[in-house]
């Protein structure tokens, strides 16, 4: 009698989290939502070239993508479901990981790494993510490690590897620089984790994707310059529109579709899925920037789409 009541007191607890969720998605529509986040993410070098052209460096600019993205997403959640804002203190560490432990330590990381080496091995120690994302989901959370699976893995990974060009040239790699590399690629795979955590205590997408922003802000506060991004942001009317615009493409849309997809495709395979962020990257560079395309970038592009298909044909074992 006290174990059922004390379930129907947990099913209460969790009713406000569970709302909105019946609606979510299934099947194709996960794995597109991933795919999808994966896209906008390999269009932020795009948008960051702006950025970059007013003086702001990194750190900046990852503080911009916070603070928009916080403020937009209470702003929203205030007039469509109040009830999306409401979390337990007990799960707090949930949101705390997502946002310091990934966010805002991947983040710094990732700008440590590119004035350490190059920004094609910097790419290279990123995309480890994925290997990560596999090995804990299969520790933490039990995931199965199929052959194909370990196929997409493999053939994304060498996909990234052509994709940055790291291999056609000698690059020179400091220690310090393997160190942040990988710390940038923990921190990347820590999103997934975390994400997982949350969404078991029947969090919503939405609820997850704000308060993993209001943590990272928290902690941008502190290691952040804010005075060039005011004097940016103040600047001209149309560069707060460009901010807003940035935070959502690049932020708010794909981790609310990653964080969605999450909810019915395995971590693993989600992380897999995203590393089409890079080839975007490349064909942005090619089509809209007219950068060249060489003979190693194409082959890494069909690997990695080579690694989606081999995922979206892989059958439950």
């Amino acid at each position: 009698m006290n174990a059922d009541r004390a379930g129907q007191d947990q099913k209460g607890h969790l009713k406000t989290e569970r709302e909105g969720r019946a609606g979510g998605l299934t099947g194709r529509g996960a794995s597109a939502a991933v795919i999808a986040a994966g896209c906008m993410w390999g269009s932020m070098g795009l948008w960051v070239r702006r950025f970059t052209a007013v003086g702001l460096d990194s750190m900046q600019i990852l503080a911009l993508r916070t603070a928009v993205t916080a403020v937009a997403m209470g702003i929203f959640l205030s007039i469509y479901n109040r009830k999306l804002l409401r979390i337990r203190l007990r799960d707090l560490w949930c949101f705390f990981g997502s946002g310091i432990c990934s966010i805002l330590f991947f983040g710094y990381c990732y700008n440590r790494m590119i004035v350490l080496t190059s920004l094609s091995v910097a790419a290279i120690l990123l995309y480890t993510a994925p290997a990560m994302v596999t090995v804990m989901s299969c520790v933490l959370f039990h995931e199965s490690l199929t052959r194909r699976k370990i196929l997409a893995l493999l053939l994304a990974f060498a996909g990234c590897v052509l994709v940055t060009g790291v291999l056609e040239g000698r690059q020179a790699v400091s220690t310090l620089g393997i160190l942040t590399g990988l710390g940038s690629g923990f921190g990347y795979a820590l999103y997934s984790i975390f994400s997982r955590f949350a969404l078991d205590r029947a969090y919503h997408p939405l609820t997850i994707t704000f308060y993993t922003f209001v943590c990272a802000l928290a902690g941008a506060l502190f290691l952040t310059d804010w005075g060039p991004v005011a004097r940016f942001v103040a600047g001209a009317p149309g560069n707060a529109l460009y901010g807003l615009a940035y935070g959502a493409v690049t932020t708010v849309l794909p981790y609310i579709l990653y964080t969605s997809g999450l909810q019915q495709i395995e971590n693993s395979r989600a992380s897999i899925m995203a590393t089409v962020e890079p080839v975007v990257a490349t064909l942005i560079g090619v089509l809209w920037l007219h950068e060249n395309m060489t003979v190693t970038g194409a082959a890494g592009t069909i690997l990695v789409l080579g690694a989606l298909v081999a995922l979206g044909r892989e059958k439950e074992e």
